[in-house]
């Protein structure tokens, strides 16, 4: 994006970024020198059009937003939020995360997406975190694409080729190869499901978050009425008359044989908990989930202390995540 705005003249020195955004955006920004400017959600936890056009201005080199977003929610005027974009002469980049929402459904140029990059590790099946690494290619409009890095395929008559002819290019990159065992594996599940396999795959996993959320939105908080996608976020309001907090939520659910989803995103949601139960959950486990989480609440009402004390049968009970996360012992001493 900076080698493009450069070539015309430019080089800018801002990206916008939505307030619902995932941390590693504006990490990304940051990094790549550039400096973050913030545009709020509306009510609906969409991003606010209208402020988004007063933020924009040529020295806005572009926006980079998820779509949906981390709130599970398809910005409904994408249109116009990459029309304000382009109009000062910005690019838009999607960041793919939640592609899983979109395949076979949806298609990122046709909202005026410029650049974007699919992650791998969610919607393709690769390992990612702590079972990483993770990654993930990039795609950009023709316009662009002289940008792109280098080396890179070419068709020949003899075949394809590697060439590094392309002057407007931004170089090479240090790890031009990434992770090649985790995109063999993002290719085998493409090429095995097939375009109707993908398809599914959106159905499956927009289904099952808005099956959790119809089963729980009358006894947990649901922040936003806006109609879901692949997930969907609730928050502790109803729990905090009686002393109940996300976090006891998540770990009392160990006690019932589940892992807790992602907890306190995204940041616009006071006390989120994240459900994202993808294509591959069965109704059973579904249910199963559900039933914990309504257990959980009643006990909330009825027992909080059981709650604040969780989780119980494990064999560790609530570790000092901060001092855990600040001075990690990273080796083993026997005793």
């Amino acid at each position: 994006m900076r080698a493009y705005h450069t070539k015309n003249g430019n080089p800018r020195s801002k990206i916008v970024i939505p307030d619902s955004a995932h941390g590693t955006n504006p990490a990304s920004v940051s990094l790549a020198g550039y400096k973050v400017a913030q545009v709020p959600s509306d009510s609906r936890g969409l991003v606010d059009v209208g402020q988004l056009e007063k933020l924009v201005d040529e020295d806005v080199a572009g926006l980079m937003l998820t779509n949906p977003n981390t709130l599970g929610l398809f910005e409904e005027e994408i249109e116009a939020v990459a029309a304000a974009v382009h109009a000062r002469g910005g690019l838009v980049y999607m960041d793919g995360a939640n592609v899983n929402a979109l395949m076979g459904v949806a298609k990122p140029a046709d909202m005026g997406i410029d650049v974007m990059q699919f992650n791998l590790h969610k919607t393709f099946s690769t390992p990612h975190g702590g079972g990483g690494p993770g990654a993930g290619p990039v795609a950009v409009r023709a316009s662009i694409a002289d940008y792109l890095p280098v080396p890179r395929l070419v068709r020949r008559e003899a075949g394809l080729a590697w060439t590094e002819e392309a002057p407007k290019s931004v170089g090479r990159m240090r790890s031009f190869y990434g992770n090649f065992g985790v995109l063999v594996r993002a290719f085998a599940y493409i090429a095995r499901l097939g375009a109707g396999g993908l398809s599914e795959v959106t159905r499956l996993a927009v289904l099952n978050a808005n099956y959790v959320r119809a089963r729980l939105r009358a006894t947990y908080h649901l922040p936003y009425d806006t109609p879901s996608l692949h997930e969907c976020v609730f928050s502790d309001r109803h729990l905090q008359d009686f002393g109940v907090s996300t976090l006891d939520v998540a770990k009392r659910l160990l006690d019932y044989g589940f892992y807790a989803p992602t907890i306190y995103f995204p940041l616009v949601v006071k006390g989120a908990l994240m459900i994202e139960p993808t294509e591959t959950e069965t109704k059973e486990t579904l249910d199963a989930f559900v039933e914990a989480l309504l257990a959980i609440a009643e006990e909330a009402r009825t027992d909080p202390a059981k709650l604040r004390q969780a989780p119980h049968r494990t064999r560790l009970a609530r570790l000092d995540e901060t001092r855990a996360a600040r001075r990690p012992v990273l080796r083993w001493q026997g005793r």
